[in-house]
């Protein structure tokens, strides 16, 4: 990759994040393209060769996520103030948004989501264009996956701010290609040399409502002094805060129901998540272990 694509990528990510934080405001074409100084035209081109998507449909997707988050947790609100909040014209053109990204409308969505810990799948139209649906998971109770839902895997901590230098990516299809660019960046600068530096996947959406194909994530090395950056890579700061944090040996089938585990702690205890991503750090490499498994501590940043 050129240095060139490199900061275009940087900046791409940089209006990732500002979309994240202004999804009820206006994010049309020219202010998103502004905040590059990119032309309209260079921006659209830049943003669909790093996103996979236009950054209208980036944008509408993003809203339609949003939304679903609200649904899961919110039961007051109402469809009406959701449609007006994401810039909807109607309740039905947003109903039909949401259904063509489902399969359900939102209220069939926040009905069957009820009691449950839900993740989006990936499903085919007659017209071969796929789509995401809903399913309503929760963990089977295999003798195993009771070990992984014992709550002495978890504890509550205040963790001084942690730091991480990450490569972020969209899809988790991309992570090991991330982790290799980081590790190559890291060992040309010596940042290796202690054995037992830390890998981490920082997940900046759920995948209770994003598929995996468009999660925004990052690769990241856990630091404790300051780095030279370059376009590379980018600084991934956490601030002093409490944490839910599940340490686990498990197989690469089972972080889902390790998360799910979490979560369902979380919300028995009356914790909330905060705004900070979920990390979860690794360990071990896992191919070096006998059994193939990942030592790993998850971490859910709660008030």
């Amino acid at each position: 990759m050129t240095a060139s694509s490199t900061a275009h990528q940087k900046r791409i990510h940089q209006v990732l994040d500002y979309i994240e934080a202004h999804l009820e405001d206006n994010l049309s074409l020219e202010t998103l393209s502004g905040l590059t100084h990119y032309s309209p035209f260079h921006f659209h081109r830049i943003f669909k060769m790093v996103t996979g998507e236009t950054p209208n449909g980036y944008v509408k997707r993003k809203r339609i996520e949003k939304a679903a988050s609200v649904l899961l947790r919110k039961k007051d609100i109402t469809i009406s103030e959701l449609s007006f909040r994401y810039s909807f014209t109607s309740n039905s053109s947003f109903t039909r948004a949401f259904k063509s990204f489902y399969g359900l409308s939102p209220t069939d969505f926040r009905r069957k989501s009820k009691g449950t810990y839900s993740k989006i799948s990936q499903m085919n139209r007659k017209n071969g264009q796929a789509i995401t649906k809903f399913d309503a998971y929760v963990c089977t109770t295999n003798p195993l996956q009771k070990d992984i839902l014992m709550t002495d895997h978890i504890s509550v901590a205040t963790k001084n701010p942690i730091s991480f230098v990450g490569i972020p990516i969209i899809g988790k299809h991309n992570s090991n290609q991330a982790f290799e660019k980081l590790l190559n960046w890291a060992g040309s600068r010596g940042l290796l040399r202690t054995p037992n530096f830390k890998m981490a996947s920082i997940f900046y959406d759920s995948l209770k409502i994003t598929s995996e194909a468009n999660v925004r994530m990052s690769a990241g090395l856990l630091v404790e002094q300051p780095v030279e950056m370059d376009d590379t890579v980018a600084m991934v700061h956490f601030p002093e805060s409490n944490y839910i944090i599940g340490h686990f040996e498990i197989g690469m089938d089972q972080f889902e129901a390790s998360w799910t585990s979490l979560f369902m702690y979380m919300n028995a205890n009356g914790y909330k998540k905060t705004d900070q991503p979920v990390f979860q750090l690794y360990h071990n490499n896992y191919n070096e272990h006998p059994e193939k498994k990942c030592i790993v501590d998850l971490y859910i940043p709660v008030t």
